[in-house]
């Protein structure tokens, strides 16, 4: 009798190790769920910043958010609110692509590429750069903590 235990131990023990492996990999391969979520944000983000949309904008970005862009200024989130919320920035095309999102716990970090043209007080503009976002979620509601714009080497 103790014998036939063993064996049905051994062969269960065998059989969920065998299994193990393959039912790692389908989790891996299911879409975050957490990714998603921040990547619906980056896209609500870059709609209202099209708009001019300031209320959307405020709620995304937090109370300490810091955005460096190509030239290497920095503004905190009124300033950036403020200048780009001006009515003479007119933007035709913000696109993004190339994104790519890396969750840890609260924090996301979204990587990618940038391309917008427009008219800023009359005279038009074009940028094509590489961006770091990094998302917080802070009591439940992720928000924008810090941005990073910079013009690609090879420019």
């Amino acid at each position: 009798m103790r014998t036939f235990m063993k064996i049905g131990i051994s062969l269960l023990v065998i059989a969920l190790l065998a299994v193990w492996p393959s039912e790692f990999a389908v989790a891996q391969t299911k879409p975050s769920t957490g990714s998603a979520i921040i990547l619906g944000l980056e896209a609500k983000w870059n709609t209202a910043y099209d708009r001019g949309d300031i209320a959307t904008m405020n709620t995304l970005l937090a109370d300490d958010f810091i955005i460096t862009v190509e030239d290497g200024s920095t503004f905190s989130k009124s300033g950036y609110i403020a200048h780009y919320g001006d009515s003479t920035v007119h933007v035709e095309i913000s696109d993004m692509s190339d994104l790519k999102v890396r969750m840890h716990g609260k924090t996301a970090v979204v990587t990618g590429a940038y391309h917008e043209k427009g008219t800023s007080k009359g005279k038009p503009y074009e940028y094509r750069d590489r961006f770091t976002d990094v998302w917080m979620n802070m009591s439940g509601t992720w928000q924008v903590i810090a941005s990073h714009y910079s013009i690609p080497a090879s420019q």
